[in-house]
């Protein structure tokens, strides 16, 4: 199947970040950050070659889906952000920013493709990694945060666990991932985000 949102669709989820971020990221460099992240291809790049939403602006229409999915995740828990021991503020930039170490990581080339209809070969676009700043994942979107926010113990952990098993390190024999899911509610909350939000979500919609 293949995946496509509009141009409408892409700017609505560019407006709505941008919109959640001003009302609710307030610390020093946030300005910064939004800079960044309004000058880079996190608005327009894919989620994945082929896994998830590959497809132009896949990365903002995945980060909007696990912010919304965390926010379901810490209602179920506690009723009402006001209620849980967690700012929205936190919830915002584990939810949205967790995959910014997708920023420009992918680039467009062209394949030839056989077309079944026509049974003669065309060239189609691909995503391909181009990795310009060679660090694992999680711990690449908490290095990229941080280099412009200060992050809580509880923001950095969360990020840098939210692939669970899906992690390098887990799959190398690492038990420090299960161990932070255990430990921390709000990495093991974004974690089942993230899960969700890929695969409940973005199959029922894409």
């Amino acid at each position: 199947m293949k995946y496509e949102l509009s141009k409408e669709e892409m700017q609505e989820n560019k407006e709505l970040i941008l919109e959640l971020f001003d009302n609710n990221i307030k610390r020093t460099g946030a300005d910064k950050l939004k800079d960044w992240l309004i000058n880079s291809d996190f608005f327009t790049a894919p989620a994945s070659t082929r896994f998830h939403l590959s497809c132009e602006g896949g990365l903002a229409q995945h980060s909007l889906n696990v912010y919304n999915r965390l926010i379901k995740e810490i209602k179920s828990e506690y009723e009402s952000v006001e209620n849980s021991p967690y700012l929205l503020e936190s919830l915002v930039i584990v939810g949205l920013l967790h995959d910014v170490c997708k920023v420009d990581f992918y680039e467009v080339e062209m394949r030839n493709v056989k077309n079944k209809l026509t049974n003669k070969w065309e060239q189609e676009p691909f995503y391909k990694i181009n990795d310009k700043l060679p660090i694992e994942h999680s711990s690449k979107s908490q290095y990229i945060i941080r280099s412009f926010i200060e992050l809580t113990r509880d923001e950095s952990i969360a990020i840098m666990s939210h692939m669970g098993a899906f992690d390098s390190a887990v799959k190398g024999g690492s038990f420090t991932i299960v161990e932070a899911l255990k430990k921390f509610e709000l990495a093991l909350l974004l974690h089942i985000a993230d899960l969700k939000a890929t695969d409940i979500d973005e199959k029922k919609t894409f």
